[in-house]
């Protein structure tokens, strides 16, 4: 199992930059697929981009890509999110979320993902 912890939210002006973290615990972190949601006031949760370190592949949300940037840190289970150009549509709590990549679930699909953190708010005036 692996436990996922979000930090770094908080609030940025439009064009800014944030870095989310997310800390898992776990001895097979590399082995999980880590992937970032959000969820907007009013709104469904959302995509927002995955990293399969097995598959060596990352895949993003239309909406975000070119401007965020996940990476990984196996040796300190860690996975960030590079948010840059930020938006104020793109104002949500932001979640960790981790799964098995036996699953033949896309990457995008959160109900697929049994592991979750608390969530990290983020906040783009404009």
């Amino acid at each position: 199992q692996v436990q996922p912890v979000e930090s770094g939210g908080g609030l940025v002006q439009a064009g800014g930059s944030l870095r989310l973290s997310c800390a898992a615990s776990g001895r097979t972190f590399l082995s999980y697929v880590m992937g970032w949601f959000r969820q907007a006031p009013g709104k469904e949760r959302e995509f927002v981009g995955a990293n399969n370190w097995i598959g060596r592949r990352t895949d993003y949300a239309d909406s975000v890509k070119g401007r965020f940037t996940i990476s990984r840190d196996n040796a300190e289970n860690t996975l960030y999110l590079q948010m840059n150009n930020l938006k104020p549509e793109d104002t949500a709590v932001y979640y960790c979320a981790a799964r098995s990549p036996l699953l033949r679930a896309a990457v995008a699909d959160s109900s697929a993902y049994p592991y979750w953190g608390q969530g990290a708010q983020v906040t783009v005036s404009s």
